[in-house]
């Protein structure tokens, strides 16, 4: 099943997925802005801003137009960063010849609505240019997919063909996609899990060991299974792949840019240093930002949200932070019943 795929956005996980398409047979093109980058990949056929030492296959080019990428393309896959969805989605739709079928694998809220971006690339792209929507989400780093490690991810789409499609598209022999039907869920545990993991992240650089990690991730689980339970969410979605899954793997890995971004705040470093110094989009911290607004909308609870809000935007101490949430007063652990 050989497939035209644009992938908008060649990043570090753009670049991964690309890699994973054209291995698997599939005719690749790659569009992004910076003209060098573009040259870079088609010249040298490698990205080594964001993934260094690989070699990208020699079948994937790369293009500055977006009508060139995208024309006569049977998917189009978003890997821009979230607060770009929008502005890309609109080119797409004002450029777009034909309907593929629309995949993204970007994680995040947008800033002020705090919709999830399978939303907005539905307000943008009209129906009669898209065919259906797809969330390609769950535990997964580009570093280690590109070199061919075992990883498992969710096809989330309401549309259960559209979401078997893409299961056909990426699966092989190290890379394995399941299906799921519950898009609120999987955008849901793929955004928050950006927060918990600059937490965790904090308390790896305050010095804290094993104890404290299983904290902050079980219990940072269950934040995202409120939140996400309250915008119409299934509650067992978050002990899946895009759920606990995505969250193991952000909250305990050096190549997480929103563990390493906490753990320079754990450490003393200022927020403006940590992203100057990143390189890279660090999702979790305007994830941050819409979620607490999104949680005050809704009446949810979110303490381990709310401490990180006030680390980022309100200038507290981070060791101070991590001694008053554990002097919360105490709670009952189960909150959903199986009734």
């Amino acid at each position: 099943m050989n497939q035209k795929i644009a992938v908008l956005g060649p990043g570090s996980w753009g670049t991964a997925l690309a890699q994973v398409l054209a291995e698997n047979g599939h005719d690749v093109r790659i569009w992004g802005n910076l003209p060098a980058q573009i040259d870079e990949i088609n010249t040298y056929h490698t990205n080594r801003h964001y993934l260094p030492d690989v070699k990208i296959p020699e079948s994937i080019t790369a293009h500055k137009e977006l009508t060139d990428a995208i024309a006569d393309c049977d998917a189009v896959l978003f890997v821009v960063p979230t607060k770009a969805i929008r502005v890309v989605a609109q080119e797409f739709a004002q450029k777009a010849k034909n309907t593929p079928v629309i995949i993204h694998a970007s994680k995040g809220l947008e800033q002020g609505s705090h919709k999830r971006i399978s939303e907005v690339l539905i307000e943008e792209i009209p129906a009669d240019k898209r065919k259906a929507v797809v969330v390609l989400s769950g535990p997964s780093h580009a570093e280690e997919v590109v070199k061919h490690d075992i990883t498992t991810i969710t096809a989330a789409s309401t549309d259960d063909a559209a979401a078997k499609y893409v299961q056909d598209l990426f699966m092989n022999d190290y890379f394995r996609i399941y299906t799921n039907d519950d898009v609120i869920g999987v955008e849901t545990g793929a955004a928050l899990k950006n927060i918990i993991a600059i937490g965790a992240g904090a308390i790896a650089g305050l010095g804290f060991g094993d104890d404290a990690k299983a904290a902050i991730m079980t219990r940072g689980l269950a934040e995202i299974s409120r939140l996400g339970v309250a915008m119409g969410a299934n509650p067992l979605t978050f002990i899946g792949l895009s759920g606990v899954g995505d969250l193991i793997v952000t909250c305990t890995s050096v190549h997480s840019r929103n563990w390493r971004a906490g753990n320079l705040l754990g450490k003393g470093h200022k927020l403006e240093e940590v992203l100057d110094n990143m390189g890279m989009i660090v999702e979790g911290v305007s994830t941050t930002k819409a979620a607490m607004e999104l949680a005050q909308q809704l009446n949810v609870e979110m303490p381990i949200t709310e401490t990180i809000y006030g680390v980022l935007y309100e200038g507290d101490d981070v060791k101070d932070a991590a001694k008053n949430i554990m002097l919360r007063d105490g709670k009952e652990e189960n909150e959903f019943s199986l009734e």
